[in-house]
């Protein structure tokens, strides 16, 4: 039934209890999973004096993020691959499971940014609005 799984993680508890219900599936199903974390953008600080460092903390926790749920999964998918991008969390999810011809997209109902959500619209709204294939929201 699901092939390939992209996994959206911010780190969110709720994140975190979409990553054992994509665990789960993947192992049932022999499916692999695709780890994606967005950070935020950093080109518009380009030239400040703290740009390289900003962009290094912000590459290293997603870095961290990945390697933590790659550890938590262990070898339950059939394969596991990470993708850390920088950019505006939704559109880098959907743009990731429609390059890679994702099956299922799992993430969690809400991230960190919640007042942002309240303003901007969540990520997970978006993404169940704009994805081409099945979405998987987790509480």
């Amino acid at each position: 039934m699901f092939e390939r799984i992209v996994l959206a993680l911010d780190g969110s508890q709720h994140s975190k209890r979409a990553l054992v219900v994509a665990r789960s599936l993947a192992e049932t199903y022999g499916a692999g999973i695709l780890l994606v974390h967005a950070y935020p953008h950093t080109s518009d600080l380009r030239g400040a004096e703290e740009y390289g460092n900003l962009v290094s903390r912000r590459k290293s926790a997603g870095q961290e993020l990945l390697t933590e749920a790659r550890n938590q999964i262990g070898d339950k998918a059939a394969e596991i691959e990470e993708d850390l991008l920088e950019g505006p969390a939704a559109e880098a999810i959907l743009k990731v499971a429609r390059i890679r011809k994702a099956d299922l997209i799992i993430m969690g109902t809400r991230g960190k940014g919640s007042l942002e959500g309240l303003v901007f619209g969540s990520v997970s709204s978006k993404i169940t609005h704009y994805a081409a294939c099945t979405v998987m929201v987790v509480r």
